[in-house]
C-alpha cells in the first residue's frame, strides 16, 4: 500500500504552486544591497558577499585577475594569517569559498546558526580587509600558471578555453580565457586595485538565508558592510550580440599523442534575460540537455561512438553560444561529427513532437525544486541570480506557468531559428596527422595550432 502511494505523493507534490519564499531587501547608504531570507527548518545559515564585475572586468592583458583576487581573499587580513583563518573556520565547522564568475566575485560561507556572528566576522574580514601578502600572491600566481599549463594534459578540460577564444575572439570578454601569459602579467598592485574597485558599497550584494532573526541579523549586516566605501559602480561592456560569422570555421589543436578527439561545435545563442529563454531551455533539453536527449541517444546509446554528448545553452549576461560537445576515438572522429551534424539538421528541420515537448516539460518541472529551492545554499544562489541580472521573483513564481504556456509551434519555431546547420564553428583537440584530412570538409576556413603553444588564444 505504501509503495502504491508514492507515485501519487510525487504527483501531488509536483502539482503544488512553485513560490520563492519571502525575503527582505534593503539598500544601505553606501549603495550595498542586503537580502535576507529566514528559514527555520534547519539550524544552518548561508552567507554570500557578491562584488559585481567578476571575470568580465578583467583587463584584456590580465585575464584571471578577478579569479586570482578571489582566491587570495582568505590568505591574510590585518588580524588573521591564512593559517589562522583556516583554523578558525575548522573550529566552527564552517565551509568557506571564494571564486569569480562572469558577472561577480562571490565570497560564501555556511555554518550552524549559533555561529553566525563569528562566521560573518570571518567573511567580512576576507571580503573587506584582505592584505594580499606578497608571499601568498607569489604562491597563487605560480600555482595558477602551472595549472594553466597542465590543463592541456586533459583535453576534456582544455577544449572549453580553446573554444571560447575561437568562438568569441580576443575582443570579447568571453574570448579571453586565463592562461600562463595573462596570469604571469598580473602584479600584486593589480590585485590591490581590483579589490578596491570591486569591493565597494555600490558593487556589493550581501545575502543571508537560513535560521536567523532578521531584526537581529539585519542591523549586524548593515553595520558590518555599511562601513565599505561607496566607490563607483562597475561598468561592464555592452552586449555586442553574437559573433557574426559569414561562413563555417574550424580550429584543430594538435595533440599528437591523443587517442581520442574532443570536439565542440558552436553557433550563436542567447543571453540570461532573453525573452525566449524558457522555451529555448525546453528545446535544448530535448536536443542535448539531458541523458535521454537526441544527441546522447544517437552518439552514445544507439551508435556507441562516445560515452556522452550534450548541448549547452549558455545564458550569461552577454550573448553566449549554443555548444554541442562530445569526444570519440580518433579513428571514429568523422563518423561521430557527421552523426552530430545529422542530428542537428534533423532537429532544425523537424523539431519535436507533442509527446516530446510534454516529456521535457515534466522533466524540467520535476527536477527544478530539488535542484534549485531545497537548501539554504541553493536559495542564496537564486537570490544572487535575481539581483545580479535584475530579475523579479516572478522568475521563480511564474516559472511553471511559463513552461506550461510554451506551445509546440513556438518550440519548433525556435528550434528552426537557433539550431542551424550553417556557418558552424568547429573546435577540435586531437591527433592532427590522423584527422586533418577527414575534418577538412567541415569548413573552408581552417586553422591548426599545437597544444604545446603557450596559452589558449586562437588568432583571428
Amino acid at each position: 500500500m505504501k509503495a502504491a502511494l508514492l507515485p501519487l505523493i510525487a504527483i501531488a507534490a509536483s502539482a503544488q504552486p512553485l513560490k520563492l519564499p519571502s525575503f527582505e531587501r534593503q539598500t544601505l547608504p553606501n549603495g550595498a544591497v542586503v537580502l535576507m531570507m529566514p528559514r527555520r527548518d534547519v539550524p544552518l545559515v548561508s552567507l554570500r558577499v557578491l562584488a559585481r564585475g567578476g571575470d568580465e572586468s578583467d583587463p584584456a592583458a590580465a585575464s584571471g585577475l578577478a579569479s586570482v583576487t578571489a582566491e587570495l581573499l582568505r590568505r591574510g587580513t590585518p588580524t588573521r594569517t591564512a593559517d589562522q583563518f583556516s583554523e578558525q573556520l575548522d573550529f566552527l565547522g564552517a565551509s568557506f569559498g571564494a571564486f569569480s564568475g562572469g558577472i561577480a566575485t562571490s565570497v560564501s560561507a555556511e555554518c550552524l546558526s549559533r555561529y553566525t556572528d563569528r562566521v560573518l566576522d570571518l567573511v567580512a574580514d576576507a571580503a573587506l580587509r584582505p592584505t594580499f601578502p606578497e608571499a601568498e600572491f607569489t604562491k597563487v600566481i605560480a600555482q595558477r600558471v602551472d595549472g594553466a599549463r597542465s590543463v592541456k594534459d586533459n583535453p576534456q578540460g582544455a577544449i572549453g578555453p580553446y573554444f571560447r577564444s575561437f568562438f568569441f575572439g580576443a575582443g570579447h570578454p568571453y574570448g579571453r580565457p586565463a592562461d600562463e601569459k595573462s596570469l604571469s602579467a598580473i602584479r600584486r598592485e593589480h590585485v590591490l586595485d581590483h579589490h578596491r574597485r570591486a569591493f565597494c558599497g555600490r558593487n556589493l550584494v550581501i545575502i543571508a538565508v537560513g535560521d536567523f532573526d532578521t531584526k537581529t541579523l539585519g542591523p549586524l549586516l548593515a553595520k558590518t558592510f555599511g562601513q565599505a566605501p561607496e566607490g563607483a559602480a562597475a561598468v561592464l561592456a555592452k552586449d555586442p550580440g553574437p559573433p557574426s560569422r559569414a561562413s563555417a570555421r574550424l580550429t584543430l589543436v594538435d595533440k599528437p599523442d591523443s587517442t581520442q578527439t574532443y570536439f565542440q561545435i558552436g553557433q550563436p545563442g542567447i543571453f540570461r534575460t532573453h525573452p525566449d529563454r524558457i522555451p529555448l531551455m525546453l528545446v535544448n533539453t530535448h536536443f542535448g540537455g539531458r541523458f535521454t536527449s537526441m544527441l546522447n541517444d544517437e552518439l552514445r546509446v544507439n551508435s556507441g561512438l562516445t560515452y556522452g554528448a550534450n548541448s549547452q545553452l549558455q545564458q550569461s549576461r552577454l550573448t553566449g553560444a549554443i555548444v554541442i560537445s562530445s569526444y570519440t576515438q580518433t579513428d571514429t572522429t568523422v563518423q561521430a561529427m557527421d552523426l552530430a551534424l545529422d542530428v542537428l539538421k534533423r532537429f532544425g528541420d523537424k523539431g519535436l513532437d507533442a509527446g516530446q515537448l510534454d516529456s521535457v516539460k515534466a522533466y524540467v518541472k520535476g527536477g527544478f525544486p530539488t535542484r534549485t529551492l531545497e537548501t539554504s545554499d541553493q536559495l542564496a544562489d537564486v537570490l544572487a541570480d535575481l539581483e545580479l541580472y535584475g530579475l523579479g521573483r516572478d522568475e521563480i513564481d511564474e516559472f511553471f506557468p511559463r513552461i506550461d504556456a510554451v506551445t509546440l509551434d513556438q518550440a519548433n519555431a525556435l528550434a528552426k531559428k537557433f539550431y542551424r546547420a550553417d556557418n558552424l564553428q568547429f573546435c577540435l583537440i586531437g591527433a592532427a596527422a590522423k584527422i586533418r584530412a577527414g575534418v577538412a570538409k567541415y569548413a573552408a576556413a581552417r586553422k591548426e595550432l599545437s597544444i604545446n603553444d603557450p596559452g589558449f588564444r586562437v588568432p583571428e
